[in-house]
Order: structure tokens, then sequence, then C-alpha cells
């Protein structure tokens, strides 16, 4: 049986660009034909898409890799290469996305969200594109621009309507089994549930019903907040219900009878996330088939503190109530929630234009940045018009003034990718 994951690796590459083709008419009775070099096509992007169909990053565990087609090359006759195909990730709604940093990306917390993570490199232009009246046959064209590539770190926030919270062996996972067609593992013993269950609920008749989905949260101690016992692991698995259900053991388990009970479970949510404390909640109190029949009949306090339900996952008692109040939450909640239920959304790009000078040295600079690095990156720069269109564009981007702002001198070694020149102010 495959497990639940809610935190992974993703590896993202696009592709790469292709290379402008050199290219010069050669017909019959045309001497000297003018350059007919076409584009090379663009890479294909790595697109993240939030689905529904998901409900856990399993499938990046052990194969993190994706990878976009490149671009195919231009060729002879103005022909341009083709563009490669872009791939859509899809990943569980609710996923968060940070860079290698911690910093979010983006936040896919509702189905159907896409965010591009990876750009596709840029064609290269092929030699008609350099054309000008003082470069009549210009032997050179651009190479593929190379695709983004990016490490990134998935965690996963599952966006469930209901949560059920409660200490260690509670009785979450068997009123899960219950109410839905999930089968969590249950044992009489602490962290049983080491991962969260999931379960679709379905209350209402054919024509008129309401589908939600119920969180079993494994179990919260005091001081959860803090990071002791599964703490953080799952913590953060509540942040998106939209209703809570505290879930407290009738048998006093541990010895700390359900007053108690309930006030850890309250003060460790407001010590996570103080606005879960407003979301609509019932208190609900397990294992009925261990109690006495006139407690269980009085469902209004319990030693009292104010409870909702006494129930029974054993025997189903109050079973039936508790999923039909459940539904009615849920249904006001979703009418009244907005999509993001914490947080707008985030989106940063990964990449930058423009470009910046580092000095790596004494007397040595590097030039970083997509739009310097496109005005060096052709198929031969060897020839009088290539190197007149380097410098001259490299002028225009304004990289010998910056360069001069950086303190180069005359004869100082520049590099921009992997074009190396020595730098002269004149």
């Amino acid at each position: 049986m495959s497990g639940f994951v809610d935190r992974a690796q993703l590896h993202v590459k696009a592709g790469d660009g292709g290379a402008g083709s050199v290219s010069f008419r050669r017909e019959a009775h045309v001497d000297k034909g003018g350059p007919d070099g076409g584009d090379g096509g663009d890479g294909g992007d790595v697109i993240l898409e939030a689905t529904d169909e998901m409900v856990s990053l399993l499938s990046f565990l052990d194969q993190p890799y994706r990878k976009a087609d490149s671009g195919s090359h231009g060729m002879g006759k103005a022909r341009h290469g083709h563009r490669g195909k872009t791939i859509v990730v899809k990943m569980p709604t609710g996923t968060v996305v940070r860079d290698m940093d911690g910093d979010i990306v983006c936040d896919l917390h509702t189905a159907g969200m896409r965010f591009r993570a990876a750009k596709g490199g840029e064609g290269g232009r092929g030699n008609a594109r350099f054309l000008a009246n003082k470069r009549r046959a210009p032997s050179f064209a651009e190479q593929g621009e190379s695709g983004e590539e990016f490490w990134l770190n998935l965690e996963l926030k599952l966006k469930a309507d209901v949560a059920l919270v409660g200490f260690p062996n509670a009785g979450k996972s068997t009123l899960i089994s219950v109410i839905s067609r999930a089968q969590p593992k249950i044992a009489d013993y602490p962290f049983t549930t080491l991962k969260p269950n999931l379960g679709v609920v379905r209350y209402g008749g054919t024509g008129d019903f309401i589908e939600f989905v119920v969180a079993d949260i494994p179990g919260l101690i005091e001081g959860a907040s803090e990071g002791k016992g599964l703490g953080f692991e799952f913590l953060r698995h509540i942040e998106r219900s939209r209703v809570l259900l505290f879930l407290l053991d009738g048998g006093e388990q541990g010895g700390i009878e359900v007053a108690r009970q309930y006030q850890i479970l309250r003060d460790e949510l407001g010590n996570y996330m103080p606005n879960l404390l407003e979301r609509p909640s019932l208190v609900v109190i397990s294992k009925a088939d261990l109690l006495d029949g006139d407690i269980i009949a009085d469902t209004s306090t319990y030693f009292g503190l104010e409870v909702d339900f006494v129930i029974s996952a054993i025997d189903k008692t109050n079973v039936a109530p508790l999923i039909s109040k459940m539904a009615n939450l849920v249904s006001d909640a979703r009418k009244s929630t907005p999509v993001s239920l914490y947080e707008e959304e985030i989106v940063i790009s990964l990449s930058a234009d423009g470009f910046k000078v580092v000095k790596e040295g004494d007397g040595q600079f590097r030039v970083v940045g997509r739009v310097a690095e496109r005005a060096v990156a052709l198929s031969d720069v060897t020839t009088p018009d290539a190197l007149e269109y380097i410098q001259t564009r490299l002028f225009h981007l304004g990289v010998y003034r910056e360069l001069n702002r950086a303190g180069a001198t005359d004869g100082d070694e520049v590099r921009i990718a992997n074009f190396v020149f020595d730098y002269y102010r004149d």
C-alpha cells in the first residue's frame, strides 16, 4: 500500500533553445545570395499545476526530475526550428513550493492553479536576423539559450473540510473509518497514526447531498506547537481546514480529564496559528460505549465542559447526528470562506533580467545576467563581424559603463558566460 508523503524535492529543467542557422541562398543564376538562416525554436517550459486527483507527494520521492523538451535548430531557406514541448507537472492541491533558501515561490492552494517553475530557453536567431547595411553577409548566428534549471522544496498542506483534532489514541482513526471509506491503521497505543488520513463523507439523498473531506490528523500532545511529539510535522495540515472537530477521550486517557484535554488542544492550536481558534468547531466526547448511560443522555455538558456530542464509533452512538452537524457547518463555511483560507497567492519569478558585475579577484571580473550572456552567445565569435556586433551590443546594454564603475582597469580580464576578453576603456 502506498504511503503518504507530504515533503519532497523537485528538480525542474526547462528545454534549451535551438541554435540559429548560418546559411546563404544557393540557387542557380543567383550569385552571392543573401543570408537565409532560420531561427532556432524556443525550449519548452515546466509548468506546475494543482489537482485534487492527487493527495500525496509520493510520485516525487524517488523520481524528482522533470524535464521539458528542447527546441530544434534553425535551418537554411529561413526555416525556423520547432518549439520544445512544455510539460505540465501535476501536484496535490495545497502544495507550497519553496526555493532552496526556504522562500515561498508559489502556493498552489486551489485546484487548477498553474505556475511556471522553469522557463524554456529562447531559440537563437539565424544569420538572416543580423543583416545590416554594414553587414551584408553575416557569418554567425546565435546559439540557443539554456533553459532554466532549479531544485525546489515541496511541502503539502492538506486542504480538508474538517480536521479531527485530539490526543493520541482518542479514537480519531476509528471515527474516520466509520464515517468514510478510509481504512487507517488502528491500534491501542499512542501515535498509531503516523501520517494524515483522508476520508470522503457523503451526506444526504440522491438529488440533494454534500460531500466533504475529513482529515484524521496525527495525535497532538502538550507542547506540540513547540515541536514536541509529532508537533510541526502535522500541525500545518490543520491550517486550511474549514471546520475543527475536537475529539476528546471520554476515558480520560493518561489521567487527563476531558476539560483539560480540550484546553491543551486549544492552547497548542492558538500558539501555532491564533486564527485557527476562529474557525467553526465541534466538541465531541468519544468512546461512549465505555461510559455510563446517564452521561451519554446529557449531551450538553460533561464534567463542566460544554460539548456538542458524546459518541461511540464502535456502536455508532450519535454518529449520524454528528455527520449531519458536520455537513451543515461545512456547507456554511464553504459559502463564507474565501478560496484561500489564510494567505494570498504568492507567485515569484525565479529568473531575473538585467545583469550585474562581480569582481572575482585581482584584475578579474564576471558579468552575470541573461541579457549580457545572450549578447555573446554566437556560433562564431572569431569573425570581425561577430566581434563588432558583440562590442556594440555590450556598449548599448551599459556593460562597459558598469565595469568602469566596478573598478575595472585596462588589461583586466572580463568573463561573460564562456566568452572572455580583456577590458580597455577606449
